[in-house]
């Protein structure tokens, strides 16, 4: 059993940056891959980024690509995700997840382990 809380969001004008922390629980936490979700109100939840086991492989949804960076400290059981030049599109809950087969895959049904989200607002 793995247990993901989010942390580090917050409201940030537009071209501003942010960064978001999940601590996961668990000493398996080294053979999971991570990825990073979100969902903006009215809209289905989708992907942002993820994060191979090794953390030699990460992969960006379009949207998010050249201003996010996903990373993994082992020590400290903890993913993040670098977010500069903040648009307000990015507005959203964003929730981290965890893969128990250890891939950096961007479908939601390939997650085993979901935290409870963090408010990420960028006014327009």
């Amino acid at each position: 059993q793995v247990q993901l809380v989010e942390s580090g969001g917050g409201l940030v004008q537009a071209g501003g940056s942010l960064r978001l922390s999940c601590a996961a629980s668990g000493r398996t936490f080294s053979r999971y891959a991570m990825g990073w979700f979100r969902q903006a109100p009215g809209k289905e939840r989708e992907f942002v980024a993820a994060i191979s086991w090794s953390g030699g492989r990460t992969y960006y949804a379009d949207s998010v690509k050249g201003r996010f960076t996903m990373s993994r400290d082992y020590a400290k059981n903890t993913v993040y995700l670098q977010m500069n030049s903040l648009k307000p599109e990015d507005t959203a809950v964003y929730y981290c997840a965890a893969d128990r087969l250890g891939r950096a895959v961007d479908a939601q049904r390939e997650y085993d382990y979901w935290g409870q989200g963090t408010q990420v607002t960028v006014p327009s």
